[in-house]
This record gives structure tokens, C-alpha cells and sequence, in this order.
């Protein structure tokens, strides 16, 4: 009987000291990922970056959110003397995290897939977790209505096209039936390619050619 109170009591000590010598779990990190609720309304007309990024930075107040500057992940061709800008360079360098706590990537490579060996691993962005602000699910495929399309104009590496041709809506401002937005499946799943951020594009500007191409005019917002 002492012997087997003996065993107990060491048993017990090692189970303390490997308790006490665990390192502390990683507090929870601020949200600085979602996919917008709601768009603008408007079909691709976000007002251009701007707007956008108000919208992206609304959303995130109004969800509760510590952090102060949003920036909506969109490219832009160059026109009107002005350069083009890359999705990726407004986005800050990461990690982000969801509504929920899931890092998304832990910086702008791991993102996008910069190597081979990152691109291969592929980022965190899935149905289950590219949640909006509100920590809630967006529909995708398989789901009626279907609302994986989200509004990007950017190529596979966040960077915009540079072909003359028209992938965002006249630069976020236009809501015309004519013209395209580049977009992404947030659920990777789809006919094409399952990129998270350059599948097809859009097959017009307007809210109702958003939401036949299977969408509804969402964005990424990421805090910097």
C-alpha cells in the first residue's frame, strides 16, 4: 500500500511540473481578416478605393473591433496619369486572423503562395474560414443562393493586370452592365481554378451581373 501511494505521489508531482513548466497559452488575436457582410449595393461601384475601404472600416467598427485602419483588397489599373495599385501592397505584412481566432497567414508570401513550397501548403482561406465581421459564414457553393465571388481585380500573386484591359470596373466606380471585375471563390470550390483571389471574372458591373456570376459585390478586408 505505501508503495503504491508512493508511485500515486510521484505520479501526481510529474503531472504538476509538466504543468507548471507548459508554456502559457497565446492570448487571442484582434480580428484583422473578414469578408464584407454586405456590399455596396451598387454591383462593382465602390465608390473606388475609398469607398471601399470606408466600407471595409464600418464594418469592422461596427463589429466591435480594436483595430483602427481597414483596407479593402483590391487592384487598380493605372489611368488617368495615375500608377496602378497592387491588392497586396494595402494589406500590411500580417499574420491575420478571423473573427473566430483562425490565422489566415502569417504574412503577405504565405498569403499568396510565393514559392513553390508556400504554394503547394496554400493559405488558411476556406469556407470555414473566411468568416465576415460577424464571425458568420458566407454562402458558397453548394448554397442557394451561391455568394462565393469576391471583388479582388487582381491576379493569383495580388498584383493588377497590366494587359489594357478592363478586370476592375472602371478602378471601383462603375455599375454598368458592361465591363468586368477579376474575382475570388472564398470557399475555393467552383468551376475553374479554386483561387481565393483571381478565379474569373465577373460578367458585368451591375449588382444583378455580381449575383449571377455568383456573388453579391463582397470584399476581403484585412487591417494593416
Amino acid at each position: 500500500m505505501k508503495l503504491t501511494l508512493s508511485v500515486i505521489g510521484i505520479a501526481g508531482l510529474s503531472a504538476v511540473s509538466a504543468l507548471a513548466q507548459a508554456p502559457p497559452a497565446a492570448p487571442p488575436q484582434p480580428m484583422s481578416f473578414f469578408v464584407s457582410s454586405a456590399g455596396s449595393g451598387k454591383g462593382a461601384d465602390l465608390g473606388g478605393l475609398a469607398g471601399a475601404d470606408a466600407l471595409c472600416q464600418k464594418m469592422a467598427a461596427a463589429a466591435g473591433s480594436t483595430k483602427t485602419t481597414w483596407h479593402a483588397y483590391l487592384s487598380t489599373s493605372a489611368a488617368d496619369g495615375k500608377p496602378a495599385v497592387n491588392a497586396r501592397d494595402r494589406i500590411g505584412a500580417g499574420p491575420w486572423y478571423n473573427a473566430k481566432n483562425a490565422r489566415i497567414a502569417k504574412d503577405l508570401a504565405d498569403l499568396h503562395g510565393d514559392t513553390l513550397e508556400l504554394a503547394r501548403q496554400g493559405n488558411n482561406i476556406s469556407k470555414a474560414t473566411a468568416l465576415s465581421e460577424k464571425g458568420e459564414t458566407i454562402k458558397g457553393f453548394g448554397d442557394t443562393p451561391n455568394q462565393h465571388d469576391i471583388l479582388t481585380g487582381s491576379q493569383p500573386d495580388g498584383r493588377a493586370y497590366t494587359d489594357g484591359k478592363d478586370h476592375t470596373c472602371n478602378n471601383w466606380t462603375s455599375s454598368a452592365t458592361t465591363g468586368t471585375a477579376q474575382l475570388g471563390h472564398h470557399d475555393r470550390t467552383g468551376g475553374g481554378s479554386v483561387s481565393w483571389n483571381s478565379t474569373h471574372p465577373s460578367r458585368g458591373c451591375s449588382q444583378e451581373n455580381l449575383i449571377s456570376t455568383g456573388g453579391n459585390g463582397y470584399l476581403y478586408c484585412f487591417a494593416q
